[in-house]
């Protein structure tokens, strides 16, 4: 399967590897991608083939399609364990996202009060107050972090302003004070003729040091499960992935792993 885009507001619900029965919105256009970061593994494909409609959806077409699909999901009878902001892009990207989260618990109140709300986002707009407002307001802020060296957050995440380091996204996640669940996705490959991989003793060894210093209240940690722009890429085995967690949870951390 080719990586591909979501093509609604509303999407699923689907079984989520992480987090359950999940019914996903996406704040981004539905015929393109916007996105601060162009990771090579995105399932959404690079930005640069994703080039359509530009256009953000809006804070009343997000309350109405959603409303319609909580309404008639209720109706039916239907279970749902959380409501995830993902989609084709960076969901903070919305210039109305606080406004939006703030209409999503409104209505998860009224439909599902004992549903989670669950924001996936790639961290690099935390120095914006609306974003770190929204983003206090949920249940799960899911941040990434995939690897704690530069030169491969470079190479893995691919920034769209090239001067952004990993150390100033380090510094937007201490924002948080703890209060939030790391995500990072580890894997191996080549890409434009370099090698890269994540699981390496260094690569863990760096990516600890800053677990502890961070000290999310949570982590998942996963690996590739579907296709990816960048063909070169390798799924980590079960077992590694493990050996990565077991690293983890000897520093007093609950750890998630998808593989």
């Amino acid at each position: 399967m080719a990586t591909q885009l979501f093509e609604d507001i509303i999407f699923g619900p689907i079984r989520s590897r992480r987090l359950g029965i999940s019914l996903g919105v996406n704040l981004l256009p539905t015929h393109g991608k916007v996105c601060s970061f162009d990771c090579i593994y995105c399932e959404c494909g690079y930005n640069s083939e994703r080039r359509g409609d530009k256009r953000l959806h809006t804070r009343s077409e997000v309350r109405e399609a959603l409303q319609h699909r909580l309404s008639t999901m209720k109706e039916a009878g239907e279970g749902l364990d959380v409501i995830t902001f993902a989609g084709n892009g960076e969901p903070t990207l919305n210039p109305e996202f606080e406004q939006i989260i703030s209409d999503t618990i409104e209505l998860r109140n009224l439909y599902y009060p004992n549903v989670k709300i669950s924001v996936l986002s790639n961290a690099t707009r935390l120095k914006d107050d609306s974003v770190f407002r929204g983003l206090m307001l949920v249940d799960n802020n899911i941040l990434k972090l995939d690897s704690a060296i530069d030169e491969t957050f470079k190479l893995l995440n691919a920034p769209n302003i090239s001067s952004y380091t990993v150390e100033e996204h380090i510094e937007g996640l201490k924002r948080f004070k703890g209060d939030f669940i790391l995500q990072t996705m580890f894997v191996r490959g080549t890409h434009n003729g370099v090698e890269l991989d994540n699981t390496t003793p260094e690569e863990v060894n760096a990516w600890l040091e800053v677990v502890k210093e961070l000290n999310p209240k949570s982590i998942m940690i996963y690996t590739i499960d579907r296709d990816t722009p960048e063909k070169d890429l390798q799924k980590i085995s079960p077992e590694e992935m493990r050996e990565i967690a077991r690293k983890a949870e000897a520093l007093g951390y609950t750890v998630s792993v998808s593989c």
